[in-house]
């Protein structure tokens, strides 16, 4: 048996104990193997919105085919695949993530691109206007973890600013820190600038300008290359295919 179908059988029990699944309508079990047309796909919880639709849209296109989506924060869908989660595809929010599991996947491709902006409450009541006012203290900042692939590009975007802050909690994914502050239990928070605009009238997204800004990338793989059902293979392609790219353009993501 192949190492990684070796080490995923191992832990498959336990994963199944940590991994959510949502159906593109709803909720359901999956085999994990692509068999019977059914296709588990792990994402980055900042596609969350954007894969629902590509989901629909590419379940109409293939008929038969069934899409069941896990969205968590990168760095926990790196550790799910380490532990055996029984999936078909993965996309990260960053090459740093997709590497770490380089053993489990075929190639990646570049699917979309995102930055980052600063989120506030709902007519942003501190009056933030940049970078600088998240630091020195006088805000109730929230962050994702250095390990979460907007945290990472967070920290090197205050890194470059020459800035420290010091956050009021540190998340485990992008949707976590929008919540926060949507909810008014922090001042601001740096989020995708997708994200920020899934929540409308919720938050206010302030820009962070170029120069200060970290450009996000977004990863597709197969997992287990060698053992990847066709499905799996055709589905990552899709993703590059014009009318994926016009729906992550109409979320708000950036071209590959």
């Amino acid at each position: 048996m192949p190492r990684t179908r070796a080490r995923r059988a191992a832990g498959a029990l336990a994963a199944l104990l940590v991994l959510p699944l949502a159906a593109c309508g709803g909720t359901g079990d999956s085999d994990g193997g692509g068999s019977g047309g059914r296709l588990t796909v792990m994402a980055a919880s900042s596609l969350t919105d954007a894969f629902r639709t590509l989901g629909a849209a590419y379940e109409k296109e293939h008929p038969g085919t069934e899409l069941k989506f896990s969205f968590a924060g990168s760095q926990q869908l790196a550790a799910q695949v380490e532990q055996g989660a029984p999936a078909d595809v993965l996309v990260t929010a960053d090459e740093r993530t997709m590497d770490a599991v380089e053993a489990d996947t075929g190639t990646p491709e570049v699917i979309a691109r995102n930055r980052l902006v600063i989120v506030t409450g709902e007519g942003n009541p501190e009056h933030v206007t940049s970078l600088k006012d998240l630091a020195g203290g006088k805000l109730k900042v929230v962050l994702a973890a250095p390990a979460v692939p907007v945290g990472n590009y967070s920290a090197k975007a205050l890194s470059a600013a020459h800035l420290t802050v010091r956050p009021v909690s540190e998340e485990p994914n992008v949707r976590a820190v929008l919540s926060k502050v949507a909810l008014g239990e922090a001042d601001a928070g740096l989020v995708y600038a997708t994200d920020a605009a899934s929540a409308p009238g919720k938050v206010d997204a302030v820009a962070v300008p170029d120069a200060q800004n970290q450009i996000a990338s977004y990863l597709a793989a197969t997992l287990d290359e060698s053992g990847a059902p066709e499905a799996a293979r055709s589905f990552v392609a899709w993703l590059k295919s014009a009318e994926a790219r016009k729906i992550l353009r109409n979320a708000g993501f950036q071209q590959p």
